[in-house]
């Protein structure tokens, strides 16, 4: 069961996550939360360190996709449009008919697709569910919606057990 919430990698935030790295795991596409990994919660600026890595991206041929659970529509496009990329919204995460949709848009497959985001429960375990590469981020912030407060505290407590009682892998180390 833990290998679900298990990440491949975890970055410190979007913009520290190796490109390189990437091109060398074989990754071609990427799905990518919106809130709270590429902006703040409910907000629609992207910072200049995390502008600068999705042109890293598209230079080292790797394509991305928003993947959003939110509903607002024009939101979620304003961000995907600045950066020149495509956007599924409400997505549903963690089912994985949101993460074929970012693979189907993106052209790529189970083996060279990862998906990048702040929370276990809807990024990790969508993207551990098709045996995608994950990569978990810290939130840019602790301004979030209610519901994803209440999922954090949960998060917590798995990771603390997945720590202490798990005897799968340990969490990969964080990309530098």
């Amino acid at each position: 069961m833990f290998e679900y919430f298990r990440p491949t990698l975890q970055a410190p935030s979007l913009d520290l996550i190796s490109v390189e790295q990437l091109v060398r795991d074989g990754i071609k596409g990427l799905i990518i939360d919106l809130d709270n990994t590429m902006t703040p919660w409910n907000d629609v600026e992207v910072g200049p360190k995390v502008a600068e890595w999705f042109i890293k991206v598209k230079d080292a041929g790797i394509g991305a996709c928003v993947v959003s659970n939110n509903k607002k529509r024009q939101r979620v496009a304003v961000v995907a449009e600045r950066l020149g990329i495509p956007f599924v919204f409400r997505a549903t995460k963690p089912r994985r008919r949101a993460f074929r949709a970012g693979m189907d848009i993106l052209g790529t497959g189970h083996e060279d697709t990862a998906a990048i985001g702040d929370q276990l429960f809807t990024d990790i375990l969508g993207g551990n569910r098709l045996g995608l590469y994950t990569i978990l981020v810290t939130p840019i912030n602790d301004h979030e919606f209610i519901g994803t407060r209440v999922m954090r505290r949960i998060e917590k407590a798995l990771v603390w057990i997945m720590k202490h009682f798990a005897s799968a892998k340990p969490f990969s180390p964080k990309i530098h």
